[in-house]
């Protein structure tokens, strides 16, 4: 496959060498932003709701987990270089046309920051498209570069707060109390939430034939995500009472309806996988015994126990990487039975099959023959 591998060095190294551009200037800004201790203080607490959301992403993406190379990706850029991308065209939009701060809070924040963040995920759509399967995967993309652009964001307004230079008061522990409440507390899914309108969009031109779906989506999918973010940043402008109301009228609501889609259409994979992997044993790719025990997690988690009683670690190890190989022919079928495979499909296809064909003499299933050691 040279030419996914060339495409996947592309993105590797593009998207390296602009995370570590953006973190340089935004290390610095760090830096300068209050004394070590009130960095650590700012950076401890910014950091608190990060892992339960990376958590609940990764518990989204079970059925068939994303590379966590590229999950890291995702936290670095959304980290580093979205955050330094956005601070530098707010810079030139105040010093060039003279926005006001207002004007900058409503309307140049929410172009230029859901700009940077979606970037990335144009770049997957552009360079690895074959790692993305469908909404979920966009959904999980989203959710990493949004939390990873809240992190280091929360730790500047943290900070900010505790030196008094926000503008919003004399400074010390309530200030960042109160901002850490806001913010870590109350609206921690907001960047994850408003950068998910472009991961479905993305998720749709993926999974769709058609080639105006295919250009529409993520444009639409990124004036969904600006329009969210100015109205929540707009209503900071109105008064605790407008930004009540939009917390409650539109943040919550959109947020469950969002969660509520990411965890139906993670069931909905389920379904997916069986019938791909029953198409799949039909036409010999697969042994049609195996597919209960791929389209379970509690059946896979129960496979590779039985592997690893059996077989000790190396045995676990394999029944983890035929897994593998085997949901991910699964996803891979799915796309082709519904005519969206990519161009690589019947390399890949042959890849899985192979690795398949080796693994599974020497693993099984409870209930089924013990393989020799």
């Amino acid at each position: 496959m040279p030419g996914a591998r060339r495409d996947s060095i592309a993105f590797t190294v593009v998207v390296t060498i602009l995370v570590c551009l953006g973190a340089l200037p935004i290390l610095v800004i760090i830096a300068l932003s209050g004394a070590p201790r009130e960095m650590v203080l700012a950076t401890g607490l910014a950091a608190l709701p990060v892992g339960p959301l990376v958590g609940c992403y990764l518990w989204l993406d079970r059925y068939e987990p994303e590379p966590k190379r590229l999950l890291a990706f995702g936290l670095l850029w959304g980290g580093f270089v979205a955050t330094g991308a956005a601070l530098l065209l707010q810079g030139l939009g105040g010093w060039f046309v003279g926005f006001t701060d207002d004007q900058s809070l409503a309307i140049v924040a929410p172009i230029t920051e859901e700009a940077s963040k979606g970037l990335f995920l144009f770049l997957l759509l552009w360079w690895r498209r074959d790692e993305l399967d469908g909404i979920l995967d966009g959904i999980v993309y989203a959710g990493m570069v949004g939390i990873g652009f809240a992190f280091i964001e929360n730790i500047l307004y943290l900070a900010a707060a505790y030196n008094g230079t926000d503008g919003m008061g004399p400074g010390g522990t309530g200030a960042i109390t109160g901002v850490f409440v806001i913010r870590c507390l109350f609206s921690p899914f907001a960047h994850p939430l408003f950068t998910t309108f472009i991961g479905i969009g993305v998720g749709l031109a993926v999974s769709s034939p058609r080639r105006s779906v295919r250009i529409l989506a993520p444009v639409c999918g990124y004036l969904l995500a600006v329009g969210a973010h100015a109205a929540w940043n707009a209503s900071t402008l109105w008064g605790f009472t407008g930004f009540v109301g939009v917390y409650f009228v539109l943040m919550v609501p959109a947020f469950v309806a969002l969660m509520c889609l990411a965890i139906w259409w993670r069931r909905s994979e389920r379904k997916m996988l069986a019938a791909a992997l029953f198409d799949a044993s039909q036409r010999g790719l697969i042994p049609a015994t195996d597919i209960g025990w791929l389209v379970d997690l509690r059946a896979r988690r129960a496979g590779r126990a039985f592997a690893r009683e059996f077989g000790g670690k190396p045995g676990e190890e394999a029944m983890r990487e035929y897994q593998q190989a085997a949901v991910e022919l699964g996803f891979l079928h799915n796309r082709f039975l519904r005519g969206t495979a990519p161009k690589d499909f019947v390399e890949r296809g042959q890849m899985y099959v192979a690795r398949i064909g080796q693994i599974r003499p020497y693993v099984a299933f409870p209930g089924q023959v013990v393989p020799p050691r």
